[in-house]
């Protein structure tokens, strides 16, 4: 069974808890008073955090030709792009991305979208613009899973924010990922591109709410033969 709370939230959640009962040991030196402030501070912090690293169980969808969401967020756009932009898995072709905007509000801990095996992961320093700005998607640090699936290729990319400063990726070249699992986080506030290709149908639009693992984000057409 998995912990609430990712395990990277941990020391945080610890730290701040120390904190708050150290806090509330100082307070209660003093008779409480204007004292008080502090502990209570800091546990409002630590549930905070609490709140931002929960990473609660979700209902993968039956159907196999469903593409879920990698992310809790909100759709930001649906653009067709060069397959360079996607990277090495989309070479000589286009790929549809569809890119969700996480807030520090939203849950942030990324699944796979498809089950499949990692043909290619890559971590690449870079800005840290703000998440919803176009830039963002090239200029800032990212890492990217290519996934080769039975149906094509995915490529699911987390990409640091203004705030966030740390992008976590469990998976590696040649691990073999099923749909919904846990893939990693990204702390604090951010977005995920998602690439795929241009013969799938998305099934979600600019502003739409969405929940990784659970939502649909596209369809596989089997009748299409790929090329």
């Amino acid at each position: 069974m998995n912990l609430p709370v990712a395990r990277e939230g941990l020391p945080f959640i610890l730290t701040f808890l120390v904190a708050a009962v150290l806090a509330a040991i100082w307070a209660r030196s003093g008779g409480w008073g204007a004292r008080s402030t502090l502990p209570v501070s800091l546990l409002v912090l630590t549930l905070f955090v609490v709140y931002f690293f929960r990473d609660p169980e979700r209902r993968i969808p039956p159907d196999p030709d469903i593409v879920v969401s990698p992310a809790d967020g909100t759709v930001m756009s649906v653009t067709e792009v060069a397959g360079e932009t996607a990277g090495e898995a989309f070479t000589g072709a286009t790929a549809t991305r569809v890119t969700i905007f996480l807030s520090i509000f939203n849950v942030h801990v990324q699944r796979a979208p498809l089950g499949g095996r990692v043909d290619a992961y890559a971590c690449r320093p870079g800005r840290y613009l703000p998440a919803w700005r176009d830039e963002a998607s090239s200029e800032n640090e990212q890492a990217s899973l290519a996934l080769e699936t039975a149906e094509g290729p995915v490529v699911v990319r987390q990409i640091a924010g203004l705030v966030a400063r740390r992008i976590v990726t469990y998976p590696r070249e040649g691990d073999s990922l099923v749909r919904g699992e846990r893939i990693g986080l990204i702390r604090f506030g951010s977005r995920v591109d998602l690439f795929l290709p241009t013969d799938w149908t998305v099934t979600v639009g600019v502003g739409d709410r969405v929940r990784g693992g659970e939502t649909p984000v596209a369809s596989i057409d089997r009748t299409q033969e790929r090329s």
